[in-house]
């Protein structure tokens, strides 16, 4: 846990970044939106690294808040499960595209929505400045013409993608 900890201060510091800021989707509907997203791919940072299989998990709380859970194993796909248990809240309720999600209290990441399949088949989502991202999607495997649409809607907006790697994921 307190890995996370530090990485979350890292994460606070790098939203201070004065780079543009890339334009996140007009509008999300969240209640497609909640539910499982299997990372697909990301740019690995030290908390990610030797995690596979990895997902979020999104539901709403009776607070109005969301649930975020990031689960993963270590290593292998076979390794035992772990589950890292967050919370979230919309701050941009206009788009519903920009979040905070939370691990560790008082440290809170935003969370921006920067590109999403018209029928909620993935997601490319990112840090404030884009410098973390990560694909998404709501199965295990993405298609590869999804995916590279994907990274192009990310590199229209004018985001690095050359650090994006793929995610092992197991086979189903």
């Amino acid at each position: 846990m307190r890995p996370l900890l530090a990485a979350l201060s890292a994460f606070a510091l790098a939203g201070c970044a004065t780079a543009p800021r890339p334009a996140t989707v007009a509008r999300v509907d969240l209640d497609r939106y909640m539910g499982r997203w299997f990372v697909i791919s990301h740019v690995p940072y030290f908390l990610e690294r030797g995690k596979v299989a990895s997902s979020d998990y999104y539901a709403p709380r009776p607070d109005g808040r969301l649930v975020n859970d990031f689960t993963f194993r270590e290593g292998s796909v076979d390794g035992p499960e772990k589950t890292w248990h967050g919370v979230a809240w919309v701050t941009d309720t206009s788009t519903n595209a920009t979040w905070k999600v939370q691990f560790v209290w008082p440290f809170a990441v935003t969370y921006k929505i920067y590109a999403l399949d018209p029928d909620y088949r993935w997601a490319a989502v990112g840090t404030a400045d884009a410098g973390l991202l990560w694909i998404l999607a709501r199965e295990r495997r993405l298609a590869p013409a999804d995916y590279e649409r994907a990274v192009a809607e990310l590199r229209a907006k004018g985001i690095d993608v050359s650090k994006l790697a793929l995610v092992p994921q197991p086979a189903e």
